[in-house]
């Protein structure tokens, strides 16, 4: 009988043991990431505005993306601003400076993505547009053109003109001239608009220093002093073959001449990939 009772009370403690054994409760949290950082940045070069565009971030709970500016490709990143879409417009900067630009991302809950890889810069420049200029037989002191600065028309044989129009009764066209033998001056064949060629060549130019004038056409200038102008013909007067209008830009900066964007400048290769521009250098205003 002794047996049988320490038998029912090894199973008594035993069940108890058992009964208070600890229960352990798994939790899965979601984890919300931080969202994909911007990519496909690229920048449009205008008058005292730089125009930003990106791709946009494919992210269920995205809610705005913020613009960073820094000096240089490698420095500290500052934010001058948001975008609920993928476009901003910089109208805080000055002709002749350049300025680096990248994006980043920031969903519902505040988290934000690294600044985007590509290495975009930008030089503002002057732009003009409807600007009449006369052949140079009948017309010649308003037949030329000097492009720096806000440009201004001046005679075709004057010291300060770098091209200059004139009319071939021959051949029934207009022609754009280098002034001198130290100005370049190349066709880039016809854009839709303004905007369309947006970086120098580095070879190609007219051997003669001269090229047709064809309505629709945009042309680059490389001028004597190391800057770079663009043309785009608008209108060609072939009734009375006295003039074209144009629209124009002209590269200003003097702190780096020979800066070769005109309107969509190309990435440097140096930077691309490299993760130079993370959280940590970014100030945040």
């Amino acid at each position: 009988m002794k047996k049988i009772i320490l038998t029912s009370l090894a199973l008594l403690v035993l069940i108890a043991l058992v009964g208070c054994e600890e229960r352990k409760v798994i939790q899965y949290v979601e984890v919300d990431e931080d969202p994909a950082r911007p990519q496909g940045v690229y920048s449009v070069t205008a008058d005292e505005a730089v125009y930003i565009y990106w791709l946009q971030v494919q992210d269920n709970d995205l809610h705005h993306y913020r613009i960073w500016y820094s000096s240089s490709a490698a420095g500290v990143y500052e934010n001058i601003g948001t975008s609920p879409d993928e476009s901003y417009i910089d109208y805080d900067v000055y002709n002749g400076v350049t300025y680096y630009y990248a994006i980043s991302a920031v969903d519902q809950a505040g988290n934000e993505s690294e600044l985007s890889y590509e290495t975009v810069y930008d030089t503002p420049r002057p732009e003009r547009y409807n600007q009449d200029l006369y052949e140079n037989v009948n017309f010649a002191s308003i037949s030329g053109f000097n492009l720096s600065a806000t440009g201004e028309v001046v005679p075709y044989n004057s010291v300060t003109a770098d091209i200059y129009i004139d009319y071939d009764a021959g051949l029934e066209a207009f022609f754009i001239n280098a002034a001198d033998v130290d100005t370049d001056i190349q066709d880039m064949g016809y854009t839709e608009d303004f905007d369309e060629i947006g970086y120098a060549p580095s070879d190609g130019w007219s051997y003669v220093g001269w090229t047709e004038v064809i309505v629709g056409h945009t042309y680059i200038v490389w001028t004597r002093d190391d800057h770079f102008a663009k043309i785009r013909v608008t209108d060609a007067d072939y009734t009375n073959f006295e003039y074209i209008t144009f629209d124009w830009g002209y590269q200003t900066s003097t702190t780096d001449p020979g800066r070769m964007e005109l309107s969509r400048p190309q990435h440097d290769e140096n930077y691309l990939k490299q993760d130079i521009k993370t959280k940590e250098i970014k100030i945040i205003h």
